[in-house]
């Protein structure tokens, strides 16, 4: 019996390492269905993400529009008290520059608080796209049947490159 153990551990190990090697091979064979997006061109392109935009932009048009006047303004009484400085008494001179010393800390604060407010709602309407977008993406890689799909990457061949898909299935689905 001894003599035919070592047989029979050599038999297993040969059909073992047959068996992993058939089983390396199938998994090989097997093509793996990659996609990728290109999540910046997809923010760019879809309409949905570009009705953001528009909708921020009317949003925020008139606030810009009151900081853009209010610093024109304040330049011309900047102009104004370089224009008049040599004929006004010191005192009234250093009144002048107090004032406009305030109202620039004011437009400063007016407008430090414009660009976070415009920051936050930038950020909520892309979450929305981007929530929106992968949605669809999760649809995409469902319904194709897809092993991987990635959103950044180094080099991309057309041939994996689902963005047009996304977009166009974006587009699809409108603003609701």
């Amino acid at each position: 019996m001894k003599s035919s153990t070592p047989k029979s551990s050599l038999l297993k190990s040969v059909v073992g390492a047959a068996l992993l090697a058939a089983a390396s091979i199938s998994v090989h064979a097997q093509e793996l269905k990659i996609g990728y997006v290109n999540s910046d061109r997809v923010l760019r392109e879809a309409t949905l993400a570009k009705a953001a935009q528009a909708k921020l932009e009317t949003e925020f048009s008139k606030r810009q529009k009151e900081g853009d006047d209010a610093a024109t303004r304040l330049k011309a009484a900047a102009d104004k008290l370089d224009k008049d400085a040599p004929t006004l008494s010191e005192a009234e001179r250093n009144r002048r520059q107090r004032e406009l010393v305030d109202q620039d800390r004011e437009l400063q604060r007016k407008r430090r608080e414009f660009q976070e407010d415009l920051n936050q709602r930038k950020n909520e309407e892309l979450a929305s796209v981007v929530e929106r977008a992968n949605k669809v993406i999760k649809q995409i890689y469902e319904s194709e049947k897809y092993d991987l799909i990635l959103q950044e990457a180094v080099f991309a061949g057309t041939r994996v490159d689902i963005t047009d898909k996304v977009i166009k299935a974006l587009n699809a689905q409108g603003t609701k």
